[in-house]
């Protein structure tokens, strides 16, 4: 089968139309789009991801799609602004339906081209690629810096070989490497530019340590009271600290040693204590959750809906055997709150809430994260204002 010229297809023409209206592909960026082909980076079955279509009345959902069965809707999926699943379970999956755990993938276009965009690199500078995945986040930085330029680091070695594969069909000659990208790789260091396309929990002190004074590290970064991700876009010191601010919401794949093993709810609930009632709703709990996960440390968090419809949130400390629910049984009004433990978590998550009230409700674009080899610390509008520590 003779792949349609990317410049030709009519879905990349609109996807490019459509990343440029909403302000993700910049100008300066266009004939990277324009050369680098997100299909020749993508698998013959590949797993998109469709979000939930409320008029259709469909809920989200992966598909499976085969180019060698469906051509037309293979690359329509190929160009759209969707994520699309590329390995399932750490290459364990075999066959068309989909694994367990999505364990590699193609980003979004639009969110792909918000990190490029952060990163501000340019001709001529060195890029290490944090997360080989597909391969065309290189392809991108290579036709923008050189192929020479580009260092990009794969932790799973069958992803790596078809990255590199891909990569070089294209022309690329980028340096590809197998190994943990927490690391870094040191024999091409200093760096201008470092960007990680997976989401941490953790800086690891080794991409400070190897890009230069000056240089840039964009990284999806978050805590584990949520799977969610916020892009923060660092500036390297002369000291080896780094710093610099939140720039948009995102949710990335999790490096593999930062993945959370969810807790055992058997192991933390001994028995239930009488409950107390909170004011705090969930709404309010869901606005606030970047600043809660930032402020209530070493907490996992789920929010859902029982089976009768009632909304209810559980917290799980990770440090001890602390835990606390809360479930509204009347919808939006007073909920009902149970927690045990040496850390109340329940009265953590209030403090923060109240905290990130009396600051006008601050947005992502007000925070910012300072590193040091001795970790992460977030600040609110300057490095100087420390967000509280609700413990």
């Amino acid at each position: 089968m003779t792949a349609p010229a990317h410049q030709e297809r009519p879905g990349r023409i609109g996807l490019g139309r459509r990343l440029i209206a909403s302000g993700a592909l910049r100008e300066d960026w266009l004939p990277t789009f324009a050369a680098v082909d997100r299909a020749a980076f993508l698998p013959d079955v590949m797993w998109p991801f469709v979000p939930a279509d409320a008029d259709a009345g469909t809920p989200a959902r992966t598909v499976a799609v085969d180019r060698r069965v469906e051509p037309a809707a293979w690359y329509g999926f190929a160009d759209s602004d969707l994520s699309i699943v590329t390995q399932w379970d750490d290459g364990r999956h075999d066959g068309i339906e989909p694994g367990t755990i999505p364990t590699s993938s193609s980003s979004q276009p639009s969110v792909v081209h918000w990190l490029l965009a952060a990163l501000d690199v340019d001709a001529g500078m060195a890029v290490l690629d944090a997360g080989t995945g597909t391969g065309e986040t290189a392809a991108c930085l290579a036709h923008r810096c050189g192929a020479r330029k580009v260092t990009t680091v794969e932790v799973d070695p069958h992803v790596s070989a078809t990255g590199r594969e891909r990569l070089r069909r294209q022309g690329l000659d980028v340096t590809t490497v197998v190994g943990d990208a927490l690391a870094g790789h040191v024999a091409n260091a200093p760096y201008d530019r470092l960007l990680c396309t997976f989401g941490v929990r953790a800086i690891p002190p080794a991409w400070a340590a190897q890009v230069r004074a000056g240089g840039v590290i964009v990284a999806p970064y978050g805590t584990h009271y949520s799977n969610r991700d916020a892009v923060v876009r660092l500036t390297v010191h002369a000291d080896g600290t780094a710093s610099g601010r939140f720039v948009t919401p995102v949710e990335f794949m999790k490096a593999r040693s930062h993945r959370l093993e969810w807790p055992d709810a058997a192991e933390y609930v001994t028995d239930w204590p009488a409950p107390a009632r909170t004011g705090l709703r969930p709404g309010q709990l869901a606005d606030a959750a970047f600043t809660i996960g930032q402020c209530v440390a070493d907490v996992a968090h789920t929010a859902y809906a029982e089976r009768d419809g009632t909304p209810a949130a559980w917290f799980y400390s990770l440090t001890d055997r602390s835990w606390a629910a809360v479930r509204w049984p009347d919808g939006d009004a007073a909920g009902e709150v149970y927690q045990q433990g040496p850390r109340r978590l329940w009265d953590s998550v209030e403090v923060a809430h109240a905290w990130w009230e009396a600051r006008g409700r601050p947005g992502l674009d007000r925070y910012g994260l300072t590193v040091t080899a001795q970790g992460a610390t977030p600040w609110l509008d300057d490095p100087r204002c420390l967000l509280l520590t609700a413990r």
